[in-house]
């Protein structure tokens, strides 16, 4: 590529460089397409950089410091020093060595990288502004054009990230010295996952939560666990309370303010009512975690006559088609659920029908977990979900207190549920909290996608002792027939 005014030329431009883009683009490339892809931060995206990897490194690490010190059951008295430079470097390791991994892999399948951020100019067209001084710009033509920008921590009013003790995700991963104390906004998947690695380093960590529970959106029996084990670290929650304002100390550290989340009362309530019941948290951080938005407003999208939706997400059909037809969406961007490995199988899908190939994105079987202590993890429908869809269900459970390998490695809190047609056993959907949950759950999603019944999945043999026999007596459960639980 030329830095200038050149025009240069493309089969398919890749913006954005996270587990969708560079999915998408390597598999362009090995489909023999010329691809270009930009990227205006890092190679991996959020992902790698600042999400998904240092945040399960930093869970990794704090875990086993943890467990060392809560061995005595077992017979192991311990107590671990805890070196966070030395921790943040191991992470920061294995962050640039999977970075500096996708690059090599994007060269040796022939993908153009170029630095810069995209613009559209039109439906065929995007210019790239490069940084640094005297860098410029240079004009980009495609035939097709894959975006996969991403998403962005959403920022609440008052607490704008670039104020010292204000952390979004990122800044919070990156910290040098563990703060005494930490107030997180959120008690989502980023805000459990993150309370649970401070209150690990000696944080007292205290959620603010505008809803009445922990992890909106999944079922109450799972978030159970989840949320004792976080008392048990000391974790404080305040529910219903929506973080509002902060300020300085004279003694040092932060007064975060929050107000009730229901603000009137059924004859419109006061001023004076809601200061009464403001709740004032004196800490050092302050960690806001609610959420995150699409990238979408950078792009000029409107030059290309992409369409967006009212949350800014860039609507696609089962092709990661948007309304402009040489032009594809994936990722984040392209709309819920936000998850890696669902970009990425979207990545994959628009480089595949770009090259004429019969590919679509299938949602049925796609995977969720959160790495909170203990995980959980989701596949394909719920029972009310299933049952909504018109199916009569028949539901096996698994307690993990009845799993030899759960009690032999000192975590046996969680179960395994599986949900499945009663007509036909045809397996619909599963969920998991307990250990490894997020690895437990691969092989619910390859039932569920092969088609597989209970009986497939009861009579596979699984080695003992080892977590997954969980699943196995799961199914068998739902067929009446478990060995190591009482059948319903």
């Amino acid at each position: 590529m030329v830095v200038g005014d050149v025009t240069t030329g493309t089969d398919v431009l890749v913006i954005g460089a996270g587990p969708a883009g560079y999915v998408a683009a390597i598999r362009a490339g090995q489909l023999d397409l010329d691809v270009t892809l930009v990227e205006k931060d890092a190679y991996g995206g959020t992902c790698l950089n600042y999400g998904c990897i240092p945040s399960k490194a930093l869970i990794t690490a704090t875990d086993i410091a943890h467990e060392a010190a809560s061995a005595e059951e077992m017979g192991i008295h311990a107590d671990p020093a805890i070196d966070l430079a030395g921790m943040m470097d191991w992470k920061d390791g294995v962050v640039d060595q999977l970075t500096s991994g996708v690059e090599k892999l994007c060269k040796a399948n022939q993908v153009n990288l170029l630095e810069g951020t995209a613009h559209f100019a039109d439906e065929n067209t995007v210019r790239v502004s490069h940084s640094g001084e005297g860098q410029g710009s240079e004009t980009l033509e495609f035939e097709h054009a894959i975006v996969a920008t991403g998403s962005r921590p959403i920022q609440i009013p008052n607490f704008e990230f670039d104020d010292e003790p204000v952390l979004d995700s990122k800044q919070a991963l990156a910290l040098d010295s563990v703060p005494d104390s930490l107030v997180v906004v959120g008690a989502g998947y980023i805000g459990m996952e993150l309370a649970g690695v401070f209150a690990k380093l000696g944080t007292d960590v205290t959620v603010i939560e505008m809803l009445d529970s922990i992890l909106p959106g999944y079922d109450d029996d799972l978030k159970r666990p989840v949320k004792q084990r976080a008392t048990d670290l000391g974790i404080d929650f305040e529910f219903g309370y929506t973080a509002s304002d902060w300020d300085e100390r004279e003694d040092g550290g932060i007064r975060v303010v929050a107000d009730p989340a229901e603000q009137a009362t059924a004859d419109g309530g006061s001023a004076e009512a809601v200061a009464d019941e403001r709740l004032e948290l004196d800490t050092e951080k302050v960690l806001v975690a609610v959420g995150r938005q699409p990238v979408s407003d950078t792009l000029d999208l409107a030059e290309a006559g992409v369409e967006t939706d009212d949350r800014g997400f860039i609507e696609i059909d089962s092709r990661a088609r948007t309304n402009v037809d040489h032009i594809f969406a994936v990722g984040d961007v392209a709309g819920e659920p936000m998850l890696a490995h669902k970009g990425s199988a979207e990545g994959q899908v628009a480089a595949e029908v770009i090259a004429g190939e019969p590919a679509a994105i299938d949602q049925q079987a796609m995977p969720a977990a959160v790495f909170t202590d203990p995980e959980i993890a989701t596949v394909g429908m719920t029972e009310s979900e299933a049952e909504d869809a018109g199916f009569e269900t028949v539901t096996g459970q698994f307690p993990l207190r009845a799993s030899g390998r759960a009690l032999t490695t000192g975590d046996s809190d969680g179960f395994v549920k599986i949900v499945a047609d009663d007509a036909d056993g045809y397996v619909l959907g599963a969920s998991i909290v307990g250990p490894e949950a997020s690895e437990l759950i691969a092989e619910l999603g390859l039932a569920i996608e092969l088609g597989a019944t209970l009986e497939d999945v009861a009579s596979t043999v699984h080695t003992h002792p080892t977590l997954s026999e969980a699943v196995m007596e799961a199914a068998e459960n739902a067929l009446g027939h478990a060995i190591h639980t009482l059948n319903r």
